[in-house]
């Protein structure tokens, strides 16, 4: 790793590349830091020492703690990919959407159009909601002080227009980052958003006991490296093109493979569930937080070391797991399109036998993916039960959610890295003088 950087630093171009990104973190840093106007900070600050658990431990790892803090980039990353992942299912439901994926870059354009509209719409609801319940005590249910100097419509309309047009600006910087910087932007914020909070879990628990924070440092670098392993590894279909002659030429007759990753999914189920699983409790609390109902979600689903949680929240990951492989990946299209270039699976005939081969085995991989994410899920659950600590359970730093994001997103960026050097090697190759690295 430290031999790539300074390779990296070498090249110029790259150079640039890394500063630039460097900088537009650094940006949306100092906006997730700044408060919105009306916001008192001291009460904010006060609020924030005694919150914990549920749905302000999922606001907290998703905004990287800007959200919590009502800051300028409080929503962060999470209206757009929340946008995106909507556009991707509905690309596969809606008609119109699937004949514009295939239209290629100008479609992709207008689907890109599209989530921007969704993701300003989503802004606006989100900044609504988490607007009024800072008027309400509902973001800080253990805490009585004013986080707002003035909790009437009109100020509460400015601090909504003032984090819609923080997404907005954030969605603009991911977008500056995949086109002027390296790895892909919207990936890059929500790496910086997790890394964020992690100095804070980890002060939290050497707070609770120094020799727990090296037992869990150790085996976190076990458990880095297992995620690291799970994410490369694949199942590689051998895939055989025919020979056909076109013109004077013939083309074809080569041998590649199809990969199907285990983890095929990412970690797009663990979001999916987590947001769901948090839903009752942040609609009890919206409600007012009384009632037998509230007592419920309270006792089952607040805490996340409740059998019926645990039970809820896996069985969601495995359903979701499922449900986002089927409709990503098409094996009746990848079929077709390998029998239309004359390309076929050994011992398998083109076309539909094909697809049902390829629906068995993504199945089969299906099954030990899901089972992955729920293993990863467990972590902070199985820390709580040894340390017996609530605090571990809330800022455990080797959550799975953490963990994939920070290793998916860093394994994406250094494979880019490289490609760009190997593609400027062999540019230098090709002109006569091989370039520096």
């Amino acid at each position: 790793m430290p031999t790539l950087l300074i390779r990296a630093f070498r090249a110029p171009d790259l150079r640039k590349k890394i500063l630039f990104t460097l900088g537009v973190i650094g940006l949306f840093r100092f906006g997730q830091i700044l408060p919105a106007p009306g916001v008192n900070v001291v009460a904010v600050r006060e609020c924030l020492r005694g919150t914990g658990g549920g749905f302000a431990d999922m606001l907290q790892l998703f905004s990287g703690g800007a959200m919590l803090k009502l800051s300028v980039f409080a929503l962060g990353i999470i209206p757009y990919i929340t946008a995106s992942i909507l556009v991707q299912l509905l690309t596969v439901m809606v008609p119109r959407l699937a004949a514009l994926r295939k239209e290629g870059s100008r479609g992709q354009a207008r689907i890109t159009q599209y989530t921007r509209y969704l993701t300003v719409a989503l802004a606006v609801l989100q900044a609504t909601t988490v607007v009024a319940m800072a008027r309400t005590g509902g973001i800080f249910p253990t805490c009585r002080r004013e986080v707002l100097y003035d909790a009437g419509p009109a100020a509460s309309a400015v601090v909504v227009v003032t984090m819609v047009a923080g997404t907005c600006v954030v969605m603009r910087l991911g977008e500056l980052i995949t086109d002027r910087g390296v790895g892909n932007g919207m990936s890059m914020l929500i790496f910086v958003q997790v890394v964020a909070v992690f100095p804070s879990y980890v002060s939290t628990v050497f707070v609770l006991s120094p020799f727990a924070l090296a037992a869990m440092l150790l085996s976190g670098v076990v458990l880095v490296a297992a995620v690291v392993a799970m994410e490369q590894a694949q199942r590689r279909i051998p895939v055989q093109y025919a020979k056909r002659t076109a013109g004077r030429r013939m083309y074809g007759g080569t041998s590649t493979y199809l990969p199907l990753k285990v983890n095929q999914a990412g970690i797009v189920p663990v979001i999916f569930a987590s947001s769901l699983i948090s839903l009752p409790q942040l609609a009890t609390q919206a409600a007012g937080g009384t009632g037998p109902v509230a007592e419920w979600v309270a006792y089952h689903l607040a805490s996340g070391s409740h059998p019926v949680y645990v039970a809820a929240y896996l069985s969601l990951i495995t359903a979701f797991t499922y449900f986002y492989v089927s409709i990503t990946f098409d094996p009746v299209e990848v079929a077709e399109n390998m029998k239309r270039y004359g390309g076929f699976v050994p011992g398998i005939r083109p076309g539909r036998p094909t697809a049902e081969y390829l629906r068995f085995t993504l199945s089969r991989l299906t099954a030990p993916g899901a089972a992955y994410l729920a293993a990863l899920s467990l972590i902070p659950i199985i820390a709580f039960v040894i340390l017996r600590d609530p605090a571990t359970q809330q800022n455990f730093p080797f959550g799975g959610t953490t963990v994939l994001i920070m290793v998916g997103v860093g394994l994406e960026t250094v494979k880019q890295v490289e490609a760009q050097l190997e593609q400027r090697a062999y540019t230098g190759f090709l002109r006569g003088s091989p370039a520096r690295t």
